[in-house]
């Protein structure tokens, strides 16, 4: 199991449908205040549709409070700051992947410390960042992906049809 940590999310559509994505994907959202909306917030369940009620999603005072929370969690960062890409590394069954506000990302003391686990979404220079949602999408199930995709389902079926 994968758990996706976010530092501080601003904007209440996005951490839903990031919600939504760590249900689909078997995820435990984290998420570490202060958040820029209250998490009754009707874009933040429309966003994540009839999903946020089955979504595992825990809550920090802060980053110190969520790092007491989980001892020794192993934490990729994802930040457009980093030198490898999410694709470089290895990620383990139970590891955390975590991202920044959408206006400034993950505070750069905290990428400091953690130099050897940030990793970055490849994009042209003149690009800042992508929407945080998809950040989220693609380095989660890359993770997944090196995990064999482990208790997801794997084969669709047609509603009326059969292949």
């Amino acid at each position: 199991m994968l758990n996706i940590v976010l530092h501080e999310p601003e904007m209440p559509a996005n951490t839903g449908n990031i919600g939504r994505t760590c249900v689909a994907a078997g995820c435990i959202l984290h998420l570490i205040e202060p958040l820029g909306f209250s998490l009754d917030e009707k874009m933040v369940k429309r966003a994540g549709l009839d999903y946020w009620d089955k979504l595992d999603v825990r809550t920090y005072k802060n980053y110190e409070d969520f790092l007491a929370k989980n001892p020794g969690a192993k934490i990729y960062m994802a930040t457009t700051k980093s030198k490898q890409t999410y694709a470089d590394v290895q990620y383990e069954d139970g590891c955390y992947i975590m991202f920044g506000k959408e206006s400034a990302g993950i505070p750069e003391e905290i990428l400091l410390e953690n130099k050897e686990t940030c990793v970055r979404i490849p994009m042209l220079s003149n690009i800042r960042s992508l929407n945080l949602s998809n950040a989220v999408a693609i380095v989660a199930y890359e993770a997944l992906r090196q995990l064999d995709f482990a208790h997801l389902e794997l084969e669709g079926q047609l509603h009326r049809y059969e292949w």
